[in-house]
């Protein structure tokens, strides 16, 4: 019993792994795709969008370290 309850929670850290990191990047990808959209709109503006863009885009990948961090002290029984 104890070989398959780590086996599943091996299992579960991959998915939820892969998951945090599929949602990261799609969000990193969709603030660059509306940011690119948003200074082609208005060039002006430029200088602050590209500002809200990397602060976006840490706070994304911040979440994403938190939540891989969460994974892997679960995985090793920490938690």
């Amino acid at each position: 019993v104890a070989v398959a309850d780590k086996a599943g929670s091996g299992l579960g850290a991959g998915l939820g792994a892969g998951l945090t990191l599929l949602g990261a990047g799609l969000g990193i990808g969709l603030i660059g795709f509306a940011a690119l959209g948003g200074i082609a709109r208005q060039p002006e503006a430029a200088g602050k969008i590209q500002v809200n863009m990397i602060v976006l885009a840490a706070l994304v990948e911040g979440a994403a370290i938190i939540s891989l961090l969460v994974i892997c002290f679960a995985l090793v029984g920490k938690v």
